[in-house]
């Protein structure tokens, strides 16, 4: 469901797939499950016969794991790998098909350092797959893919490079290993994105195609490829693809949709971000992603009101989250409501106590439970939050408010580290001259 701001009602979509469907067929996995180990042990066994002890083998886990990824689920699918693990701590594939999902649960969260923190979740278990078995073409695989994802420069800082080398040797393991792991040519290909080799990581993916083309991962990758590319309308192709593979996938949806209001189709754009929505909804996961996505859609679009709706739903799924205040405090800004706009802002950059942040989400005093908010750190993904909160409080300064004062704290944290960069400085000089001119200086 998404918020219209023309229509104050919920606006049903027909989605594209059921979750439901794929929750019976866990049902029956682990049916089958407990089957097999009956036969394992030499009889079959009713799953419903009284036991003295827990009687679940890792591969029953294992199975059920699988089939909470494919229905949408990655944290249950992560918690679920983690009981086949306890069971059976020497397996390396457990480990690295752990590692896998955790860091497509990545792209789940939303403010870098829940990322950054899940991806090196990933990266210590996909070491430990290396570990138990150095010999594991698929561990060796996985990790490329770990170590590149953890490689965003927005995590890795200074040791962007280095991760992206390590990452490009692993891949070479892994395929020296099995030149036939599709996966792990389809992970060096997105590893070539990285290092804006597009070339030839379309030869790459090319081959991986035609090895295998029924694997996710590898349709997904070819899709980011085409994207990068500008190849919109073909990345929509791919990401079906992989969608048609694992129709659960959230990540999926809004990466289509997100090709698709590059192609100013924003219709079709939102019925994507809905569906992802939908999913979420099935699945009883609240999950703020597809309603930002909703609200800068239709930011995008002008109609401000419904914008700021999906943002505020956003926000009460995850009424903590600095990015979320930040994207309702720019979605203000961009509709010129900007007194609405420096408290979700203030909530971004500074923190704010929980009664300021009730004023944001608009508590429901019966209801909403009340809590503080913690600011962001300066940082490339941030920049656009803190020196839009500095404009906007130097264009609302008045000699009653003084908000000039903390307009020339947060533009100076910004030029300090941002002034080479000439669009920003000039952002900055801007405000900073709205600033001068009521006497305030430079602090």
């Amino acid at each position: 469901m998404n918020l219209n701001g023309k229509n104050l009602t919920f606006r049903n979509q027909k989605a594209k797939s059921n979750p439901n469907r794929v929750l019976i067929l866990l049902a029956l996995l682990i049916l089958g499950a407990f089957i097999l180990q009956g036969q394992e042990q030499g009889k079959i066994v009713s799953p419903f016969a009284p036991t003295p002890i827990p009687t679940r083998s890792a591969s029953s886990f294992k199975m059920e794991a699988d089939a909470h990824f494919y229905s949408g689920d990655l944290n249950k699918a992560i918690q679920v790998y983690q009981s086949a693990i306890a069971i059976d701590p020497e397996n390396a594939d457990l480990y690295a098909e752990l590692a896998r999902i955790q860091t497509y649960s990545s792209s789940l969260l939303t403010t870098d350092v829940q990322k950054k923190a899940r991806l090196q979740e990933a990266l210590a278990t996909i070491n430990k797959a290396v570990e138990l078995d150095d010999t594991s073409s698929k561990a060796h695989g996985i990790r490329a893919f770990v170590l590149d994802w953890n490689s965003n420069p927005v995590f890795a800082g200074e040791e962007r490079a280095t991760l992206l080398a390590e990452a490009f040797n692993e891949s070479k393991i892994a395929t020296d290993l099995d030149n036939r792991n599709t996966l792990a040519l389809a992970y060096y290909a997105e590893i070539l994105v990285d290092e804006q080799n597009l070339t030839a990581a379309a030869l790459n993916i090319k081959q991986a195609l035609e090895q295998d083309d029924t694997l996710m991962d590898v349709h997904r990758i070819n899709g980011l490829i085409l994207e990068s590319q500008g190849e919109y309308g073909k990345a929509i192709d791919a990401y079906e693809k992989a969608v048609a593979i694992t129709p659960n996938l959230t990540f999926l949806y809004i990466q289509i949709g997100v090709n698709y209001r590059q192609l100013r189709q924003y219709d079709i754009a939102l019925s994507y971000f809905d569906k992802a929505a939908k999913i979420n909804e099935q699945l009883k996961i609240q999950d703020p992603i597809p309603y930002l996505a909703i609200g800068k859609t239709y930011s995008q679009t002008g109609d401000f009101f419904a914008a700021s709706l999906n943002m505020k739903k956003a926000l009460n799924f995850d009424p903590t989250n600095p990015d979320v205040f930040a994207s309702v405090g720019i979605t203000y800004f961009k509709s010129r409501n900007y007194e609405g706009a420096i408290p979700a802002l203030k909530c971004a950059v500074r923190g704010c106590t929980a009664e300021e942040s009730c004023e944001v989400r608009a508590c429901d005093s019966t209801s909403d439970v009340m809590l503080p908010v913690t600011g962001v750190a300066l940082t490339d993904n941030t920049t656009v939050y803190y020196y839009t909160y500095g404009s906007v409080l130097a264009g609302m300064h008045r000699p009653t408010n003084g908000y000039c004062e903390e307009a020339m704290k947060v533009l100076k944290e910004v030029d300090d580290v941002y002034a080479a960069d000439p669009i920003i400085h000039d952002i900055v000089a801007a405000s900073q001259e709205i600033c001068f001119s009521y006497n305030y200086a430079i602090p």
